[in-house]
């Protein structure tokens, strides 16, 4: 019985101490969406992509150049081993060429199919790691002004899955904003190209 009592009185105390330490702690939000779009290396990260990607989109326009050449060449060939004024030897001879044309034609598309595909992936994989880098950063930079604010919590206003209802008064995204842009070597306010992928779930 005595050993009840000093159980019920250590559940009591605990319950207490949970109860006021809640109703002293400090919960701000962040809008993590907005961090992310207005933070000057998101719009260099989005620079940075979108001249990779023109580089790509040339690299696969000089195959696919290279390909109607090919074809050009495959129909002029099969135009001569078709052509009854040429002798015999000759026709055979466009033939043959011919047919090692069509498999060169195949084996350039097989090519610039890998190549796009490749392309692509490997657009998605920079994407992905340079998002992960951000966020990271903007993590960062949110604790450390949560921790100089004195705040306990921080919760993502720009998920509707984390947060059903937000009071802004305690909203430090503009300053951590500031934060990030301060030195930026661009002007963060100009319009950018791709966007990146990003997940705004803390």
């Amino acid at each position: 019985m005595k050993n009840l009592r000093y159980l019920i009185l250590t559940v009591v105390l605990l319950v207490a101490t949970i109860a006021s330490a809640s109703a002293q702690s400090k919960v701000a939000t962040v809008d993590m969406k907005k961090l992310f779009n207005g933070y000057y290396k998101t719009k260099l990260s989005q620079t940075s992509l979108e001249n990779r990607k023109s580089e790509l989109r040339k690299e696969i326009k000089d195959m696919a150049d290279g390909l109607d050449k090919s074809q050009a060449d495959y129909k002029q060939l099969l135009d001569k081993a078709n052509d009854q004024t040429l002798s015999a030897d000759e026709r055979t001879k466009n033939r043959i060429a011919s047919e090692d044309k069509a498999k060169e034609i195949n084996n350039s598309r097989a090519a610039i199919e890998q190549f796009q595909h490749q392309a692509e992936s490997q657009l998605g994989d920079q994407s992905q790691r340079m998002s992960v880098a951000l966020v990271g950063e903007i993590q960062k930079a949110v604790a450390e002004k949560a921790k100089a604010g004195g705040y306990s919590m921080v919760l993502n206003s720009a998920s509707i899955e984390v947060v059903v209802f937000a009071n802004t008064d305690n909203d430090v995204t503009a300053s951590v904003l500031a934060q990030l842009n301060a030195g930026a070597p661009i002007d963060v306010t100009a319009p950018t190209g791709v966007p990146l992928n990003i997940s705004t779930n803390l």
